[in-house]
């Protein structure tokens, strides 16, 4: 009798990716003390002189600032990317990965000098407001679109007036808004 065979696959090579270079973020700034952590993987607000200030526009999404921070973040990435790269494709999502971390880190850079980003929450919450589009057919708006909006986004806002903690809810608020328009640019492409 033949057993079966078990093969893995790579089925969603973008969130794969985006989480193993995570992981690799993550063991970098342990082994360094934090210094590729803060050096690398966050953006702040430094001269445009600096090289590492444009890369560090995109690359403060694969920094954490520990486990914790960075499996709640991946957990859902690993959950939610493997539809989206179905339903969209995965170069559609790399794009929407690109232009959210950019928005953020610019955002960042350009508002909030004093502070540091990082963490790639805001690509979790446009990978939640993106997923809701799946059903976004012929200009027909799903109700559930409706209400992730208002209970994600809704509360992101709540949050950031009445909250006070090292949480970025305008990270996930602008995560949230990259989901949005991306998924009706990329609904009505279909």
């Amino acid at each position: 009798m033949k057993h079966p065979t078990i093969k893995l696959s790579y089925n969603a090579p973008v969130a794969l990716t985006f989480s193993i270079l995570s992981l690799i973020a993550l063991i970098a700034g342990y082994i360094s003390g934090g210094w590729t952590t803060t050096h690398l993987f966050s953006v702040y607000h430094c001269s445009l002189a600096d090289p590492l200030a444009y890369v560090r526009f995109f690359s403060h999404v694969l920094g954490h600032s520990g486990y914790a921070h960075f499996i709640g973040n991946i957990v859902l990435i690993l959950v939610l990317g493997p539809n989206l790269e179905d339903r969209f494709g995965s170069w559609n999502v790399l794009f929407a990965i690109l232009f959210t971390a950019l928005v953020s880190g610019l955002v960042q850079f350009i508002f909030f000098p004093g502070t540091a980003l990082l963490g790639a929450s805001g690509i979790v919450f446009m990978m939640i407001l993106l997923s809701s589009f799946g059903g976004v057919h012929n200009g027909v708006i799903p109700i559930t679109l409706i209400l992730v909006a208002v209970f994600y986004l809704g509360g992101e806002l709540w949050d950031a007036i009445f909250v006070q903690d090292n949480v970025s809810q305008l990270t996930h608020i602008i995560g949230g808004l990259c989901g949005t328009v991306l998924g009706f640019a990329l609904s009505h492409r279909k």
